[in-house]
Formats: structure tokens, sequence, C-alpha cells
């Protein structure tokens, strides 16, 4: 059973189709990485799984469950039970997401207390207890301060501590190491790496960074204009990108100790304001084709990526005209 089924997620808000066509799975024990540009729709289709969506935003999908259970309408009084216990999320910015007015401590014991049922003494023990687990030095005495007193490595460890702190089966990261310099951010990617497997939670990791993938992913679902335009495994992404958009992303990616010419993708991605004809990609794709005017289903690449790309159409390359400006 996977611990999460989304199939056809759609979202609109205030008429406006931001999320189109969104599908992936997630299984136990699996990381799987959401990559795409900034307004691609990766944190948005992840505060839909912690019923975080704006107020006025509908949503459908034909699947949307985690664990095999149908999650609330978004909004709705029985996140409590879902949110902490089954899901938890690491934000990118802990400065934001931390409330600057409480100590560590009464931030970190009020998870253990709400969700673990402990006692104040108890809780801030298991506070302690998991600080130090994160490698933050003097962990007692650290309880008593304030989130300005923590450097930004720091800082994100305490959100990792909040995020583990019951054990959910679902983590969500988004971007969560791209305020921290690299020493850092190698650090904390082993440290969820490491929980990770301890727990055996399942890590839905957003990020625009394919480097960063490639170190903590299994498998990887590719995003663009509000739609999952390729899913594959790391490995297979890195080497053989099925779709323009991937092999795009993998272009513009600088690399270390390399000859190969860092290519930015030329235009821009569309307006979600408007409607959307045809695949989204077109105007940008070097291999656009007159049947890209009708949006491309979801087809199977010889890899077994899944590709929205009407090149891996059966009927490709014979009965379609390449047309290139």
């Amino acid at each position: 059973m996977s611990v999460v089924a989304i199939e056809h997620l759609q979202l609109a808000l205030s008429g406006n189709q931001v999320l189109r066509e969104v599908s992936f799975s997630l299984e136990e024990g699996e990381c799987r990485a959401l990559v795409g540009e900034s307004g691609s729709g990766k944190s948005l289709t992840a505060m839909c799984l912690l019923g975080l969506a704006p107020p006025n935003a509908v949503l459908n999908a034909e699947q949307f469950s985690v664990m095999g259970q149908p999650l609330p309408a978004q909004g709705h009084r029985d996140w409590r039970g879902w949110r902490g216990r089954r899901i938890a999320m690491i934000f990118q910015n802990p400065m934001t997401a931390l409330s600057p007015t409480r100590t560590i401590g009464a931030q970190l014991s009020e998870c253990f207390r709400l969700h673990r049922n402990m006692d104040r003494r108890q809780a801030r023990a298991e506070s302690a207890a998991l600080l130090e687990r994160l490698a933050i030095p003097r962990a007692e005495q650290r309880l008593s301060q304030y989130p300005f007193e923590f450097s930004g490595g720091m800082l994100q460890r305490v959100m990792i501590a909040l995020a583990v702190a019951c054990r959910p089966k679902l983590l969500i990261a988004d971007e969560p190491t791209t305020a921290l310099d690299v020493t850092v951010q190698a650090e904390v990617l082993a440290l969820l790496r490491e929980l990770q497997h301890e727990q055996g939670t399942s890590l839905l990791f957003i990020s625009h960074d394919l480097g960063v993938v490639a170190n903590i992913a299994d498998t990887v679902s590719v995003m663009y204009a509000g739609e999952t335009v390729e899913s594959a495994s790391v490995a297979s992404l890195l080497r053989h990108p099925a779709h323009p958009y991937s092999e795009a992303l993998q272009a513009a990616m600088p690399r270390l100790h390399s000859r190969e010419i860092t290519v930015a993708i030329p235009g821009s991605p569309p307006d979600m304001r408007g409607t959307i004809h045809g695949c989204a990609f077109a105007p940008r794709c070097k291999h656009r084709m007159a049947i890209c005017e009708d949006s491309p289903p979801l087809l199977i690449s010889p890899r077994g990526a899944g590709v929205r790309c009407w090149r891996w159409h059966p009927d490709y390359p014979e009965r379609w005209r390449l047309q290139h400006d």
C-alpha cells in the first residue's frame, strides 16, 4: 500500500487552475522529490497534503489519500488528527515558521504534550534528548533560548526536531537547505536520510536543485505549470531524461569540474491566470511539433518513466512533422 497516492489532482484559485494535473505515489520508506521552477506548484501540492490550501481553493482529485485513507476536505477540523502524528512538514524558512516570542523548549515540548500525551517534565526531557540526537550542543540549556539565539543551521535542526517528534509516516521537506551553506546543507541532508531510515518515514522532498535531489531522493517527479510532466527514478532521470523540460533543467544546472556549458531555459513559464492550451512547455521546447497544440496524455518511455510528451507516443515520429523555429 502506498503511503501517498495522488491521481489527477487539480486546484483552482479564484477561477484560475493553478494545479492542473498532479499525479504521483510515495511508497513506505521511499524519498520522492518534487522538482521544478518557482511557481510550478511544488509547495502548493505539499500544502494540500497538509490541508492548508487557501480558503477559496477548489480541489478535485480522482485519488487523494495517505496510508490508504482519503484525506479530509481542505481546512476541515479533522486535519488536527492528521498533522503531527501522521503528516509533518519542515518549512523552508525556520525564522518565519517558528514563533519568535516563545522559547525553543516551549515550542518543541508542545508537540510531545499534544500528540503523545506527555506531562511537562516528560516533554522537556524528550525535547532535550531529541535536540541532542540532532547534534545540537548543550541541548538542555538551548531549550530556554529563543529562535534569534540560534544560527540558521541550528534552527533548521530545530525544525526537523519539531517535524519528527511524533514519528510521522509522511515527512514533507520544503526546500529545507536553500538558505544554508554547502557544509551545513550536506549535514542536514545526511540527517534527514538517517532519520528517515531510522523511523521508517516516507519523505517528500521539494527542491529546484537537481544536485541536492541526486543526494537524497530515490524517485523524482518533475513539475511544470501545475502539472507532473515526468516521474522516474533519480538515476534514470539524471542519465536519460525523457521530457524536454527535464532535459532543460539538467542543462541549466551548474557543474563543478566540467567543460559543459550551462544553458538557460529560454522564455518564461506560462501565466497561470490564463487558460493553457496544449502542452504548457511547447513555447519553450526545441522539440515542439504541430500535435503539441493538444495536451499530451501520460505516456511511458522505453526506460519506464511516466512522461507527458508526444515524442513517446507509439506513432512518433512517422505521423507528426517537427516544427522548429
